[in-house]
């Protein structure tokens, strides 16, 4: 498994459902990955990729962007943690709010899920965040300390499991939290559990070169989980740059 305590930053590249042979090659053959190794870069591509990734892979690591809470049987279309240790990859996002609403994922899936991946010695990047409705309400603390009770499993510790924090209502809307809001929220969560207190916690939601410097600075922010901006070449090279 990956040493996070290495690493000063950690940038993850969530392609979504986005990115075909043709983007790959370019993107590759473009991308200048910064050669300092206290930075911790991850591309997650679509899953039929993976493999493709693994044979460009040099400076940077591979993630998936789910995997099954199941080990193995009769569940057409999943993927196992231990299939992607085969396949060397080192980092999983599990969570991700457009799995919670879209595929309505329960925070006891992704605890699984996420125990699943410590066994295979894959790291999982646990995504938690609150909806807009959420925070109208004065429900974000409420929501977030729910959601990483739940959702992180006992075996997670500062050294086999990453958190991030995504704002529901900021991905891919172009809208963030501001930095004192953004620095607050990291605080409670790391300070909500004394096992949290040194594990990284990345922050996602609308990400981009205009921002990220501002973000990665703070205190309690130990890098970004970056959607969109990922996907434009130049946008994620001076994101990483920073």
């Amino acid at each position: 498994m990956i040493k996070l305590d290495g690493f000063s930053s950690i940038f993850v590249a969530n392609w979504k459902l986005n990115g075909n042979l043709n983007f790959i090659n370019q993107f590759f053959h473009q991308i200048q990955i910064p050669k300092d190794i206290s930075k911790c870069i991850v591309i997650c591509p679509t899953s039929i990729y993976l493999d493709i990734l693994s044979k460009k892979k040099k400076n940077f690591f591979i993630g998936a962007q789910n995997v099954s809470q199941y080990e193995g049987g009769a569940y057409t279309g999943e993927i196992s943690s231990n299939s992607l240790r085969d396949l060397k990859i080192d980092f999983c996002i599990v969570g991700h709010s457009e799995r919670r609403q879209i595929f309505y994922e329960k925070n006891n899936d992704i605890n699984l899920k996420s125990s699943q991946l410590i066994k295979d010695k894959i790291v999982p990047i646990i995504c938690v965040g609150e909806t807009f409705k959420e925070k109208e309400k004065g429900k974000t603390n409420e929501v977030l300390e729910n959601q990483l009770k739940e959702c992180i499993p006992d075996s997670s510790n500062s050294t086999n499991t990453i958190i991030a924090y995504e704002p529901v209502w900021a991905i891919g809307t172009g809208l963030t939290p501001s930095l004192g809001e953004i620095e607050t929220t990291h605080k409670f969560i790391r300070e909500n559990n004394k096992k949290f207190n040194n594990f990284k916690i990345l922050y996602g939601g609308s990400v981009k070169s205009s921002n990220s410097k501002g973000i990665v600075a703070l205190t309690n922010v130990d890098g970004a989980l970056i959607g969109g901006a990922s996907l434009k070449l130049e946008e994620f090279q001076k994101i990483i740059k920073d």
